[in-house]
Order: structure tokens, then sequence, then C-alpha cells
């Protein structure tokens, strides 16, 4: 696989049939600084400047955002990607709330971060953003229930998995006000449409058109991780773990059915967990 995730794999099929090998990191931090780009556009209004200057219209009305330094932010997931977000939003001078079942307090000690529950995060950030894999324990984290205990006018970025936020609930938050702001790289039903070009035809997604037409919406096709260097690093992990396995070496980034689905040591030589 040239990617991160594998929730696509049916690892009951897989598993004693083949090795499955994946990308696990190519580039944190492509994918933390296109959830910057995305809170920034957001806030400050920077895709609707673009478009009412290029009509030669100046006006500032509608354009109001708010200084991020001071703010809390939310982050859910504090893998590779995570932390490369907490040293952005640390400079940014914001308060950084974060939740990981597997905590790294050394990381903490060097960085003005603090770990909480969830229903804390959700309560106090003002910004929240994904980085967790979609499993079963995940999948709808950001639901009515959850939405429910936010802050009025949150921000919520999703540079994830798509099925992390239940989308009809979202776009019931936004018709509310509820949720002001949503930064979406990841759609539920993205494979039918992103990497496509459907501007001479139709999106026959009710949901996904009914997000287009909010304008404190702003989604990207899947395009967070879409850089030179990720490109780059995604070709040579990739080759390299194709010729480890015709070399019969050990499979450094392979994924382990057993170490994913029971949640304990690896048993596969490793001494730890492998993802």
């Amino acid at each position: 696989m040239r990617c991160a995730g594998y929730n696509n794999v049916d690892l009951d099929a897989a598993y004693e049939a083949f090795n499955i090998a994946r990308v696990p990191d190519y580039s944190a931090h492509a994918v933390a600084e296109h959830a910057i780009a995305l809170m920034m556009a957001l806030n400050r209004k920077i895709y609707k400047a673009y478009n009412r200057t290029r009509d030669t219209n100046f006006s500032l009305d509608t354009l109001l955002g708010f200084d991020m330094y001071g703010k809390t932010a939310g982050v859910i997931g504090m893998g590779k990607i995570g932390k490369c977000l907490v040293n952005i939003l640390n400079g940014f001078g914001m308060n950084v709330l974060v939740y990981d079942k597997f905590k790294d307090y050394d990381f903490v000690k060097n960085h003005d971060i603090q770990y909480v529950e969830l229903n804390e995060l959700y309560s106090r950030s003002d910004i929240i953003s994904l980085y967790c894999p979609l499993t079963p324990e995940s999948k709808y984290i950001i639901n009515k229930a959850s939405i429910k205990l936010m802050k009025t006018g949150v921000m919520i970025i999703n540079t994830s998995r798509g099925e992390l936020i239940n989308t009809k609930d979202l776009i019931r938050a936004l018709k509310r006000k509820k949720v002001g702001f949503a930064g979406l790289d990841v759609y539920e039903e993205e494979s039918e449409y992103f990497f496509e070009d459907f501007s001479n035809s139709m999106v026959n997604d009710d949901v996904l058109a009914r997000l287009l037409t909010f304008l404190n919406v702003l989604i990207t096709s899947h395009q967070a991780f879409f850089t030179e260097e990720v490109l780059h690093n995604i070709a040579e992990i990739t080759l390299n773990n194709i010729i480890d396995f015709y070399e019969d070496k050990f499979l450094q980034n392979e994924i382990c059915y057993q170490c994913e689905e029971k949640d304990r040591i690896c048993p596969k030589d490793r001494g730890e967990r492998c993802f």
C-alpha cells in the first residue's frame, strides 16, 4: 500500500494469506501544515476575500476573523501528525488540549499541552482537529452528542479520515450555527468523487452537495499529503517494502493483524505494537 491508512483492507481475509505493508510516515509536516492552512483560510475568510478582490470588490464586510493567540485548540490523536500540529499551535500561542488512548508524557514535558478526556476537550476547545485512525471505536467520534458538548461557533478540522465525522450531524450543527466553521480534506463517501473532475457534470451525493453550499465550510479533495517531499517519500518507502519482501527481510512497515485486533504486544518480535 502507498498510504498510511488501511481501513479499506479486509484484515480477516488477508490474515495468513499474504503480507500487507504500508507507508506509515511519509510526512507528518505536510498534513499538519494543510490543517493550519484550512484553519487560517476559514478564520480570516481568505477564499472569500480572494474571490471578492478578483471582482474588484475591496469591501471588508463579513470578513471579520479572530486572533488565534490565546484561543484553545483540541487535538484528537497524538501520533506524528498530531505532534507536528501541536508544535505549530504552540507557535501561535494557543492553549492546546490533547486526547489519545496512548499517552506520551515525555512529549508533554517539552511542550505546553495538557492531556484531557474527550468530553473536556469538546467543551473547552475553540478549534478541534482530528488525527486518529478510523476504528470501530473512533468512527463518528464527531456526532450529535459530541457536538452538543462543544462551544457555539466551534471550528472543526478533519485531515484524517472522513468517517470520523457523522456528516449529517455536522450539517445539522452548521445550519443551527452550533458549528461555526468546518475544514474538511476528507469525506465519508469521498471515493466516489475525490481525485475526479465533475466540473462538467453534477454531484449526485446530496450530503456532499449540501456541504458545498455553506460559506463557512472549506473542502479540499484529500490533498493534505500532496507535496513534492511526500511523493518522493512514498515512492522510496514503497520500493523498500517491496525489496525487503523479496529479499525475505523483516517487514518493518507490515500491518500485523494480531497486534491490530488484540491490542497487545506484537507477536512478530517487534517488542511493541506495530502502529
